[in-house]
């Protein structure tokens, strides 16, 4: 099967992974990615996801009232690892050899994260989930996941999202919205009304040519159209 891409990072949103559930982890949207991934690994592309911890917390949001804000983010990236403990079992039990690495300190429940590491249980054709972003405050899951693409040497990063594209508006406000299939790095970085990822991490694909696609992930099929190089979402590069 032809794939335009040979490692990708996909990026998962807590939550997506919410569900039907306003917080915590709905196992029949786990299980759905599951089987997505499953399609994408039969197509000889390698898989490393990030996990966000939104269905639970939030660092910028809890941050105050008492709690400093890194611990704040602290806490966001041990609701990523909570996040990452469930993929990892459900994907296991989807016949998806997986393994979960941290970049928190958490041996007693995944392995410390490393890059060698991570590219082995790659060419060995295992899906690699990185728990907590990259162990540092201030920094977001999304921008954790450009990162983490570039120092894995992936094709592409790919961010589910429950939008079929970025648009030049908040198309859920804006009936006028438009519609973005490709855009540039800089209008993407520089435009306030596009806020599909954060700037951080935008700029830092920008700066290091990561190519990174927006996509709705919750259509069946659509992450192997991507990896096999059909025009779904928004391309930003």
């Amino acid at each position: 099967m032809k794939t335009a891409y040979q490692r990708i990072l996909l990026k998962l949103s807590g939550e997506q992974l919410a569900g039907k559930y306003e917080v915590g982890i709905d196992p029949e949207v786990a299980g759905f990615f599951a089987n997505e991934i499953k399609r994408v690994l039969s197509s000889d592309c390698q898989v490393a996801i990030v996990v966000g911890g939104g269905n639970m917390v939030r660092g910028a949001e809890v941050a105050g009232q008492g709690i400093r804000r890194v611990t704040g983010d602290q806490m966001g990236m041990l609701s990523g690892l909570i996040n990452s403990m469930a993929i990892t079992d459900i994907f296991e039990a989807h016949q998806i050899a997986t393994r979960c690495l941290s970049n928190i300190f958490a041996d007693q429940v995944a392995e410390a994260y490393s890059y060698r590491r991570a590219i082995k249980h790659l060419e060995h054709d295992r899906v690699v989930i990185i728990a907590g972003g990259i162990g540092r405050p201030y920094f977001t899951h999304d921008t954790a996941a450009v990162n983490l693409a570039l120092e894995l040497s992936c094709d592409v990063m790919i961010k589910a999202t429950k939008v079929d594209a970025v648009y030049d508006k908040d198309p859920k406000k804006h009936t006028d919205a438009v519609k973005i299939t490709n855009l540039p790095y800089q209008q993407a970085v520089q435009d306030e009304a596009i806020k599909i990822m954060d700037k951080a991490a935008l700029g830092l694909a920008m700066e290091q040519h990561m190519p990174v696609i927006i996509y709705d992930a919750m259509k069946p099929g659509n992450t192997l159209k991507v990896v096999q190089g059909e025009p779904v979402g928004t391309t930003i590069k």
